[in-house]
């Protein structure tokens, strides 16, 4: 056993042994209650009414604050904007400078459109009556592709020659290759 292991059964021991043999009687001795005396009244806290005579401090009534004094000063235009404690918060950065801008000189045009990148999965490729055929998936679809095929109204295959196939883009007239592998 370690030591604490050791400490740890003694307090048991102790405290089964408090339980078992402490003393169980009850005391006999009545607690009274206590009296205090009446704080006294002050500005930051108003007197209570107690249930023996009213004192002449304990009675007294504090004079009203005006709600000007409070939050200042009142009207339809006090919560609008400007000061005051419900005034808005611009919080967008401001804006740049014109004459930045204009020293700069206009802003460049956006740049010309590309063709996406290629849809196809290159399955295989094999050679057929002396051509080179390309079997190629997209999404739950296969292609065979040859020279000159147009896949979807969107691609034409222009050149097969391993390890490179040639594609079009047709909307743009984008040319793209992709790669096929080398010769078998």
């Amino acid at each position: 056993m370690k030591p604490r292991h050791l400490l740890m059964g003694g307090a048991l021991a102790v405290a089964a042994g408090l339980v078992l043999f402490g003393d169980r009687a009850p005391e006999s001795d009545v607690a009274e209650a206590v009296e205090r005396a009446p704080a006294p009244a002050t500005a930051a806290a108003p007197a209570r009414s107690t249930a023996k005579a009213p004192d002449k401090e304990a009675s007294t009534i504090l004079r009203l604050v005006p709600r000007a004094e409070l939050v200042g000063a009142t009207g339809e235009g006090t919560f609008q904007g400007g000061e005051g404690v419900f005034a808005g918060r611009n919080w967008n950065p401001p804006p740049p400078p014109a004459a930045a801008a204009e020293a700069n000189g206009p802003p460049p045009p956006p740049p010309a459109p590309t063709a996406p990148p290629l849809p196809f999965t290159v399955l295989g490729k094999g050679l057929a009556d002396g051509a080179w055929e390309v079997y190629l998936a997209r999404a739950d679809r296969t292609y065979v592709a040859r020279a000159g095929t147009v896949i979807d109204g969107m691609y034409r295959i222009d050149t097969i020659a391993p390890p490179t196939l040639t594609i079009t883009y047709l909307p743009l007239k984008q040319m793209q290759q992709l790669n096929i592998g080398v010769m078998d």
